[in-house]
């Protein structure tokens, strides 16, 4: 969870990530601690849930989801088109939280290599809003910071909780 103290309201947030290609990226995005996240299961707690099935990945999921805010999609170069980040993504619109992504494949990965941009994942989502049919990478906001490692984190760091807060007043208008 984070927790988003400049603007003067708490704000905690569930982060949607490809766990395995970018769990080390979204470490280091955590490290920027200006907000407070959902807990992050470590490979082992992680693939003990996936043994149990969809439905246990799903409890998790709605779980973790419960007092949040807003959803983050940490967009890596393998993010779009996942089950459970669709199912993520889907959700935190439906429950009325903010939704916003950031491409992260300019953050290095723990062999320090960064990563080809990913597609954008809200392009291939569609939901009612205002009683029409709109895809989902029309009404979310997407950043893409930097153009190395340093200048992405450095972006995200400075502008990761306006980013949230827009997220959530836009999800207000639909």
């Amino acid at each position: 969870m984070e927790l988003c103290e400049g603007v003067g309201v708490p704000r905690y947030v569930f982060h949607t990530f490809h766990y395995q290609r970018d769990f080390w990226r979204v470490q280091t995005i955590k490290q920027i601690g200006s907000l407070e996240r959902q807990k992050i299961l470590n490979s082992n707690e992680w693939e003990e849930v996936k043994r149990q099935g969809d439905a246990a990945i799903q409890r998790w999921i709605d779980g973790q989801m419960q007092g949040k805010s807003c959803d983050i999609v940490l967009i890596g170069s393998q993010t779009a088109g996942r089950k459970w980040i669709n199912y993520e993504i889907l959700k935190a619109w439906h429950d009325g939280k903010g939704v916003l992504g950031v491409y992260i494949h300019n953050l290095k990965d723990q062999s320090g290599f960064t990563s080809p941009r990913g597609v954008n994942p809200f392009s291939s989502l569609t939901v009612k809003a205002n009683g029409q049919t709109i895809s989902l990478d029309k009404l979310v906001p997407v950043y893409d910071p930097g153009y190395s490692s340093g200048t992405a984190y450095a972006e995200i760091a400075e502008n990761l909780e306006s980013w949230v807060e827009d997220a959530i007043k836009l999800r207000k208008h639909w």
